[in-house]
């Protein structure tokens, strides 16, 4: 009996072992000021040190600008095929330059490459004044995007990123801005995987992307560097890779302050093969799946299915799939009407006692309204009930 005993405690013990090791996978050593890593898929945030801390964006500061200009580009503000002029204020920026002159009128498409693959102040001023007529005006749209997108500790003075006082921003509002960058504009990502650019008549010495991890891992295609006295070196860098259970699996780390180029390179590469092992992508439902159907009073349908219009994935310390609880939490009684993608309720994902995330749901299908009849009989059961 005694030997029962100790061979069920010795179980016990080592499956609360695999629980605690399933739900706190502890991140490697990062050699930054600041970092966070995110799982753009689940929207989960897999580890973070200091991510609301204000720091100088220096170059990751051009994501906003990017930003813009997409903005613009969907608006048919601009065109890709427009040239714009070089002004001596951008002719005349320091730091990283495309080396573009007054003489010339560029594309718009070289801009954006002279931009992100050079990360060129000069190209970045020329469209910032191209989009917002002059760079003060610019400066001024970056801090109402900034605003519109949630970014509660991002101030901007310039649209390059140079130190300038009171342009900051953290390491969470980067992850912010990058993920709805990635998710409003795909159509221009192509840009951040190019590995080399250089406009004709520019030195070719200056033709490499300084994102390194585009020359070391085929699963990375982004987003963008950053280096200044102040900021110290900086990247923010997103792979996108397949697995058995789940294609096209996408994490984002942002690394701040690290000592040198090669350094931010092997800090972001760390932090993002950890986030690949360490935690696992379980889909819990397909797009336009019902996660639920509860019922509907004072409706011309009985039901509302409940779900959302992707999949939804968590993101699961590997080995504890098995632990995984969800909850719904809704309001009682549903009364109609109700439109299609209107948020109703929140899939509450749990391991353990640990909650990974929350899910809002919403209706996949419109419910109108009963007529007179029906939301009188409904009302007159609801009463009862």
């Amino acid at each position: 009996m005694n030997r029962l005993f100790k061979s069920l405690a010795a179980c016990v013990l080592a499956a609360a072992a695999v629980l605690a090791h399933a739900q706190a996978p502890q991140p490697p050593e990062i050699a930054a000021k600041a970092y966070l890593l995110v799982d753009v898929t689940s929207g989960q945030t897999l580890a973070a040190r200091d991510p609301d801390a204000p720091v100088e964006p220096a170059s990751l500061t051009k994501l906003m600008t990017q930003y813009l200009v997409f903005d613009a580009l969907r608006a048919k503000k601009i065109s890709l095929e427009q040239t714009l002029p070089v002004s001596p204020r951008a002719w005349k920026m320091p730091g990283s330059r495309m080396f573009i002159d007054p003489k010339m009128q560029v594309p718009v498409d070289d801009l954006l490459k002279g931009m992100i693959v050079q990360s060129g102040n000069d190209a970045t001023v020329a469209l910032a004044e191209g989009v917002g007529g002059t760079v003060e005006h610019f400066v001024q749209l970056m801090n109402d995007q900034a605003k519109a997108l949630g970014l509660k500790n991002t101030s901007y003075k310039n649209p390059e990123g140079l130190t300038e006082p009171g342009h900051t921003t953290t390491a969470r509002d980067l992850a912010t801005l990058s993920t709805r960058l990635m998710s409003d504009f795909p159509e221009y990502l192509h840009y951040y995987s190019i590995r080399k650019y250089r406009y004709p008549g520019t030195p070719a010495s200056n033709d490499t992307n300084r994102n390194l991890l585009l020359q070391r891992d085929p699963t990375v295609d982004g987003l963008k560097t950053g280096h200044t006295a102040a900021a110290g070196y900086c990247l923010v860098a997103t792979a996108k890779r397949d697995f058995p259970n789940l294609k096209g699996r996408r994490l984002l780390s942002v690394v701040l302050g690290a000592a040198s180029e090669l350094a931010r390179a092997n800090e972001s590469q760390k932090l993002l093969n950890w986030g690949f092992t360490a935690y696992e992508a379980l889909k819990l439902f397909d797009a336009n799946q019902p996660v639920a159907t509860p019922k509907v009073w004072k409706g011309q349908a009985s039901e509302l299915k409940l779900g959302r219009g992707e999949p939804i994935v968590v993101a699961v310390p590997a080995g504890g799939a098995s632990q995984i609880k969800t909850e719904i939490a809704r309001p009682e009684p549903l009364v109609a009407p109700f439109k299609q993608g209107q948020a109703v309720a929140t899939l509450k994902v749990r391991l353990g006692e640990q909650q990974l995330a929350e899910v809002p749901l919403v209706a996949l299908e419109p419910v109108e309204e009963a007529g007179f009849l029906g939301r009188a009989w409904d009302a007159m059961r609801l009463w009862i009930k």
